[in-house]
């Protein structure tokens, strides 16, 4: 449980009215997180949606470099195999010899032999390539496979704080492994009326595997991403979302920016690349939002 001075304060007018946010309710400073005293064990976030182009791994990018740079020691685990997350910390995904295929699928290889260290102290990869499309139609034949990379993720979670799990844009054995293997799931979603349609069946899913492998499970909250603030359709679909899925959602949204695709060509984290960008900024509080929420230490 977080004490107090972790908890939100609510932003109030000078008139003594709470401030609105971009959700349609009052808005909230989250407060900068205390530094902890040690690390682990850590918890694991999956971000999920089968639809591609919601913002996936740039969140997880960003969301992972903000909760290092408030001091929690975080592994992202590129679960893609196109590699975005991978390339996305300046690896080449094709060139590596070790990813999370070997750990997954060869009894020999310890996921630390697979580990990269990246040029943030506080964020370790691991990485992805086209190889892990293979796992989906080897794991079918596999004991407890919807459980292989739960397994394989053990040995390091007393050494971070909190491990992140980018998912493909698939609801498939893959995902489940992620969900099999997480305590929570945030699931990014572009504020466009059809990116709403696939989110029941994104739910249904998380349900069967609340129900079925792992009930500890829990949605830790919906994002809303590549916001224009300035549209009535974006304000009408976080407005869906909120009626959809209550407190779920986020109080902080991703605001649209280029600024996203020149951090990705330069293979920095938008808080490195420009830090006083709003993003950057978007990031942050959204950090700050998932401690004060209890999704990260």
């Amino acid at each position: 449980m977080n004490d107090a001075s972790q908890q939100p304060r609510p932003v109030m007018m000078i008139t003594g009215d709470p401030v609105i946010g971009p959700t349609g309710r009052p808005k909230h400073e989250f407060p900068v997180p205390e530094a902890l005293d040690s690390h682990g064990p850590a918890r694991v976030i999956a971000l999920v949606n089968q639809k591609g182009g919601v913002g996936k791994t740039t969140s997880s990018v960003n969301l992972g470099a903000a909760l290092a740079d408030y001091g929690r020691k975080v592994l992202m685990v590129d679960f893609d195999p196109q590699g975005a997350l991978s390339a996305g910390f300046g690896t080449n995904p094709h060139e590596m010899d070790l990813t999370v295929y070997n750990v997954l699928m060869e009894r020999d290889v310890h996921v630390t032999e697979a580990i990269m260290k990246t040029e943030d102290a506080n964020v370790d990869l691991l990485p992805a390539n086209i190889d892990l499309s293979a796992a989906e139609v080897q794991l079918v034949n596999e004991v407890a496979r919807e459980q292989v990379l739960a397994r394989a993720l053990r040995p390091v979670m007393n050494d971070y704080d909190v491990i992140i799990i980018d998912c493909q844009p698939s609801l498939g054995l893959l995902t489940v492994n992620a969900l099999a293997a997480s305590h929570g799931v945030i699931i990014p979603l572009t504020a466009e009326f059809f990116a709403l349609r696939a989110v029941a069946l994104l739910v249904e899913t998380i349900e069967k595997v609340q129900d079925r492998i792992n009930p500890d499970l829990v949605v830790d909250g919906v994002l809303a991403t590549m916001v224009d603030a300035r549209t009535l359709h974006s304000k009408e679909v976080i407005g869906r979302l909120v009626e959809a899925f209550d407190d779920k959602v986020f109080e902080t949204v991703i605001n649209r920016s280029i600024k996203f695709a020149d951090a990705t060509v330069a293979a920095e984290p938008i808080t490195a690349f420009a830090p006083n960008h709003a993003g950057a900024k978007n990031y942050r509080q959204l950090a700050r939002e998932l401690i004060s929420r209890g999704g990260a230490p």
